[in-house]
């Protein structure tokens, strides 16, 4: 998928239930625009939307240090 860097999928320790899946991005539309207006993402909706309950949270950052 164009402007995509990567994915992390980490489990919590406290919470072995939880999750944080990390996807970095070129930019901010890369994943807004061109992933979820592409037949992609309606095949990852598919294959994955079920297992969520509640669905997650989508939240976007930006870098700002690294140390």
């Amino acid at each position: 998928m164009p402007g995509f860097r990567s994915l992390t999928l980490s489990r919590c320790l406290e919470r072995p239930s939880t999750y944080l899946l990390l996807v970095e991005w070129d930019g901010l539309e890369d994943h807004t625009v061109g992933f979820r207006g592409s037949a992609e993402y309606q095949q990852w909706r598919q294959l994955l939307h079920h297992f969520y309950e509640p669905f997650p949270t989508v939240e976007h950052y930006e870098h700002v240090l690294t140390a």
